[in-house]
């Protein structure tokens, strides 16, 4: 941009066309001052728009209440999804303590503004009108003024004035508290740092975590190593480091992040979360949060959730504890017999116990895990199951240098979507991985079918200054589920962007992420894409064949794990009572049916961590992993009887599940595929658990 362009004479790139090829965000062009000024405008057109709705002199329609189809001004309306999309993606991605601050100052503004909209009772009275006289509507349209209505009632809508007051403060108060729960723990998580001096302290660490670690340091401008909270820092020190004094420390501060007393402690917060979601649901007519959360789930109650739960803590337990025990069983053999093992051990001596079991490290695949053909193997995936193809576009403007950006053709050579991926971690980047839009799919009025800018966000291992980055295959799999993710966005294909791709209840959404997982360890995938970064040699045979043989190895106690966490999230999310008790104790009781060893450090904090719940969209729905799980399962097995890259079950797949989005009910979306409803065995034989007859 021409700096001597004065700000005068300088435009606001959100309320301008994007001149960018396919009218992606102008991430270069888009100052920090930008965004508070668009979000003010975005508010003042959204109250315009509900002005000319609720003083229609006509009856209420469809067309003129539901999706306004009678206005000419295409795009002006969306300013405020616009601009909220990008400032929150990056508030993720890429944010700083201007942005935080900015975040702080609009999102109490921009409750305020939802609530707004949504307990206006002039527009409800004409949203319901419709709901119950309107014209002949398609199953698409049915499904949108449903979800319409019902997300009114579930706002609010139906409450007195008295009521309405209520629910605003409760909204406002919450929306405030989880974005200080999230800007806590990313602030807590990146204030971390283990320093090392003495080499000595690494031994047992692969040369990977060595040279990345002495990156870290040359780049915070110290000398020796230092190692972070990160995952790809984190997790192979706790695998490999020999110190166990050093992993104790990175264990604890990684578990005791926000419970510090400080600034940064989320203990406070979180309580008041629960109690308020609790008063939330009271209000609305539910007895807890997670009945109200639940309604509109495939689970469909609670009882329907523990169902789940319940038979998986059966089926998974006694293996689990046979896993751990032979863990520690091996660890007293290495230390004596006196030996006890510790939560910073279990990493360390599994990971011994499967060299021995199947002569398999994860340090051993790396070198055929260079993140290019990593991509290259993804993306020829997709070709092979869906024929689309990915073309990066440097033209495209991304928000970092880590970022790529690429264009997304269809199988016929149409366009299909832009797709960004982000790969490292950095300081003002959330942990974790995930995926997210910067454009949804839908068809607008005059027909033209508006293509996807979906996102994924990972934090993989970094290349170094001697190595490129060279992956585990667990960061294989993550890429693969962040893809599957970014293919149910790309292939979304209906009329309303709300009813698109990712926009399905929360206990189907991990269905397409889960089910690309299970290509990590097909031979015939590794064999398109793994060859020795040096040496070009394709990963061996028999080093596939150990993969496949531990594949299962520790996959009880994993199972646990998720268990573990869902029965924290429901124990919260059922509570019908104020929460006033000890978080520490409550998660303790809450999750030990779970636990497989049951000898947990009392001052370790799982709940202050916890983003999915208390600042994502997974209250009262964490178990939806485990329950997409189930359906990943079973419909891979579909593609094992047939062929794993069975074109026609793939164009099944993709035309019966992932372009549908929210149009249909997600059962009759994954029975139209399967021609039957899921059941556990598929889960259950992909583990090798073998489940007693009662």
């Amino acid at each position: 941009m021409n700096e001597n362009i004065t700000q005068e004479q300088r435009k606001n790139p959100f309320f301008l066309p994007y001149n960018t090829p396919h009218e992606c965000v102008p991430f270069d062009q888009i100052r920090l001052e930008d965004y508070e000024e668009a979000f003010m405008e975005g508010i003042r057109r959204d109250k315009e728009l509900m002005d000319k709705t609720i003083n229609n002199p006509d009856k209420p329609t469809f067309d003129n209440t539901i999706i306004h189809a009678d206005d000419d001004n295409d795009g002006y309306y969306d300013l405020l999804s616009r601009v909220s999309t990008v400032f929150f993606n990056l508030l993720s991605a890429e944010t700083n303590d201007e942005m935080d601050a900015l975040a702080q100052k609009l999102q109490p503004i921009l409750t305020k503004h939802a609530n707004d909209m949504r307990l206006n009772s002039q527009l409800f009275e004409r949203i319901k009108a419709v709901h119950r006289h309107h014209r002949r509507l398609t199953d698409e349209e049915k499904r949108l003024l449903d979800d319409c209505y019902n997300g009114f009632v579930r706002s609010g809508a139906l409450l007195d004035e008295q009521g309405k007051e209520r629910l605003r403060q409760l909204t406002e108060e919450a929306s405030v508290l989880s974005l200080q729960f999230s800007q806590n723990l990313l602030k807590a998580n990146k204030a971390y740092s283990l320093h090392i001096i003495n080499e000595k302290d690494l031994d047992g660490l692969p040369d990977t975590a060595r040279e990345a670690a002495a990156v870290t340091a040359k780049e915070r401008g110290l000398e020796g190593w230092v190692f972070t909270l990160d995952f790809p820092s984190y997790n192979p020190f706790m695998t490999y480091a020999d110190n166990r004094e050093l992993r104790r420390q990175m264990y604890m501060a990684r578990n005791t992040v926000c419970m510090q007393g400080d600034s940064e402690d989320n203990r406070d917060i979180c309580r008041r979360i629960v109690n308020i979601r609790r008063e939330l649901a009271n209000l609305l007519g539910y007895k807890t949060y997670a009945d109200y959360v639940l309604k509109h789930r495939m689970a469909g109650n609670t009882r329907g959730v523990y169902r789940l739960l319940n038979d998986l803590v059966d089926a998974y337990m006694p293996t689990a504890r046979k896993e751990v025990e032979g863990v520690a069983s091996l660890a007293r053999k290495m230390e004596g017999k006196t030996f006890e093992m510790k939560p910073w051990d279990l990493a360390y001596y599994s990971r011994k116990l499967k060299m021995q079991k199947f002569n398999i490290d994860p340090e051993m695949l790396r070198p055929y895990f260079e993140l290019s053909k990593v991509i290259q193997g993804v993306f020829g995936l997709a070709n092979r199951l869906y024929g689309i193809t990915f073309k990066e576009n440097s033209a495209i403007p991304v928000y970092h240098p880590d970022v790529k950006a690429y264009e997304v053709f269809d199988h016929d050579g149409s366009y299909l979507a832009v797709f960004y991926a982000d790969f490292h971690p950095r300081k003002g980047k959330q942990g974790g991985a995930w995926m997210t839009e910067y454009q949804g799919q839908w068809i607008d009025r005059k027909g033209v079918n508006v293509r996807p800018h979906v996102s994924v966000v990972m934090n993989l291992t970094k290349p170094t200054d001697d190595k490129p980055a060279l992956l585990t295959l667990g960061e294989v799999e993550t890429f693969l589920h962040e893809f599957g993710h970014s293919l149910h966005g790309m292939f979304a294909n209906t009329r309303f962007e709300s009813l698109s791709g990712t926009n399905v209840w929360w206990d189907f959404v991990e269905l397409p992420s889960q089910f690309m997982e299970n290509y990590a360890i097909e031979k015939e995938f590794l064999h398109s894409f793994a060859f020795h970064y040096e040496t070009d040699e394709p990963l061996p045979d028999q080093l596939i064949d150990r993969i496949v043989k531990s594949r299962n190895f520790m996959a009880a106690y994993a199972c646990m794990r998720q268990v573990s966490f869902a029965l924290l999230d429901m124990a919260y999310h059922t509570l019908n009572h104020s929460f006033e008790e000890e978080i520490i104790a409550f998660e303790k009781k809450a999750w030990q049916k779970a636990i497989v060893n049951q000898k947990q450090p009392t001052d370790t904090c799982m709940t202050v961590q916890f983003s999915h719940i208390m600042a994502g969209g997974y209250a009262a729905g964490y178990y939806s992993y485990k329950w997409a799980e189930v359906l990943d399962a079973d419909a891979f097995s579909v593609f094992k009887k047939h062929g794993i890259f069975n074109q026609d079950i793939a164009r099944r797949f993709r035309d019966c599940i992932l372009s549908k989005g929210g149009t249909e009910h997600p059962m009759t979306l994954y029975r139209r595929f399967r021609g039957s409803e899921p059941t556990i065995d598929a889960l259950l034989k992909r583990n090798g658990i073998h489940r007693k007859k009662k």
